[in-house]
């Protein structure tokens, strides 16, 4: 998997999508403050292939896809939430009940914790396909076929995945981590370039997709 190209293709699209298509850029923003849910509507048309970046518009279309995609998320997260939530109320309860045993509290709460991480991680792997395959196919029930999912997924590599998927995380993450270092300009930046990180990740996560093929 050449990484690298994929990282450039992925940037010339999202660069071509809202430069110099200053009116396409404001909707992306607009889209933003709605919630994102119709910018995740919008996410949805780029992992469907579309290329060029695709316009924004049918707004409707964009806030009901986006709800899906918000419902399939949710659903994904279910795993990790239990987790976490069980991990809290087993703390606060150990705590009230036997104060004194705080050093066996907190090394529950780091195995908690490392639990919910590791299931957090396997869900966002196999959601990140399994939404895209709700894409392509618009039907929701293809978004939890763990087969086809796992099947595309021994096709890319598990390795060459989880290295793409941390690539592209690493590099949005020190992007955002250096603007959130300017003060108040630096949040209004990272606002303002939502849209071609979107556009960006989006497509990066579609050719990932696509290299199974």
């Amino acid at each position: 998997m050449d990484f690298g190209n994929m990282l450039g293709e992925s940037f010339a699209y999202a660069k071509d999508g809202v430069v110099g298509k200053w009116m396409q850029w404001i909707l992306l923003l607009i889209a933003t403050i709605l919630l994102c849910i119709p910018l995740l509507g919008y996410t949805l048309k780029i992992y469907r292939g579309e290329k060029p970046a695709p316009e924004v518009t049918g707004w409707g279309t964009l806030i009901i896809d986006g709800i899906k995609y918000l419902i399939i998320s949710l659903i994904w997260a279910i795993p990790s939430l239990i987790i976490f939530f069980v991990m809290i109320g087993a703390t606060v309860t150990s705590y009230v009940t036997n104060p004194a045993a705080i050093v066996g509290i907190m090394g529950g709460m780091l195995v908690g914790f490392l639990l919910f991480f590791i299931v957090l991680f396997i869900t966002g792997l196999l959601a990140t396909i399994g939404i895209i395959r709700f894409a392509r196919t618009g039907s929701m029930g293809e978004a939890f076929n763990f087969g086809a999912i796992l099947e595309t997924i021994g096709k890319i590599g598990w390795v060459n995945y989880i290295i793409a998927l941390i690539i592209i995380g690493i590099i949005i993450g020190i992007i955002e981590f250096i603007l959130m270092l300017i003060p108040s300009v630096g949040t209004l930046i990272l606002f303002l370039i939502i849209p071609p990180l979107v556009l960006w990740q989006s497509r990066y996560f579609c050719l990932i997709y696509d290299s199974a093929a």
